[in-house]
């Protein structure tokens, strides 16, 4: 950005209504006087994120009062079509395992470049300046789509397809999931990360009936084994 060019006003969050998105579209409104979201049905087998993003997204203007007039609409896109092109643990019933090419059989070949994609088709219509993920490395779960490198990619891409800028933000690109837990406390405090614990889904097993400290899930698949071993993380800090 140059200095001729004001800083972005608006955003889309990418939100699934997980730990991570959620704390992104908290950091989102703490920086954007609008923002937007946008959540993906994919077919997934956790698909009690979509519930679950509904009950974030509701609960936030009432941890972060102060922002709530910048929560904009919020979009679902129909990706159910992507969701079968392949067969992973993500949109199937089939073990959570590392497969043959060394990637976890969670996996979805393609699915933030997808997302992305979309999100930034939505973001023109709607005249939104940047999108905002929560894509991450540092806690890398063996997804090459997380990576820096693929959004900076992914920004050149849809920047030249577009005709405009389409800058990628991804807060949570360098930090751990207990500096995550860290981060939403930051922003809001008891509240948010309470409203993150209750009703955020990670789980890939859809697991809303085991209550834990860190929230609901099964405990152990991979998802609920990172969220718990960063909370454990962060409590420990504190």
């Amino acid at each position: 950005m140059t200095e001729t060019q004001p800083a972005p006003s608006s955003a889309l969050v990418l939100f699934s209504g997980g730990q991570d998105s959620a704390t992104c579209l908290a950091w989102a409104l703490e920086r954007f006087d609008r923002v937007e979201t946008v959540g993906f049905d994919y077919g997934q087998r956790h698909a009690v994120e979509m519930d679950a993003r509904l009950r974030v997204r509701a609960g936030m203007p009432r941890v972060l009062p102060r922002l709530a007039d910048r929560l904009g609409p919020d979009h679902v896109v129909d990706l159910t079509g992507f969701g079968a092109i392949g067969e992973t643990a993500m949109t199937t019933d089939r073990a959570i395992e590392v497969g043959a090419r060394g990637l976890p059989t969670t996996f979805v070949p393609g699915r933030n470049l997808i997302f992305l994609t979309a999100a930034a088709a939505l973001a023109d219509r709607r005249g939104l300046e940047v999108l905002v993920g929560g894509m991450c490395e540092t806690d890398f779960s063996g997804y090459p789509d997380c990576r820096r490198e693929t959004m900076d990619a992914m920004e050149r891409a849809l920047s030249l397809g577009l005709d405009r800028p389409v800058p990628i933000q991804t807060p949570l690109m360098w930090l751990t999931k207990a500096r995550t837990w860290a981060l939403a406390d930051a922003i809001g405090g008891a509240a948010l990360v309470d409203l993150i614990v209750e009703d955020s889904h990670t789980c890939y097993r859809g697991d809303r009936t085991h209550r834990h400290a860190w929230g609901y899930g099964c405990g152990a698949c991979p998802a609920c084994e990172l969220r718990a071993a960063g909370w454990d993380g962060w409590v420990a800090s504190r």
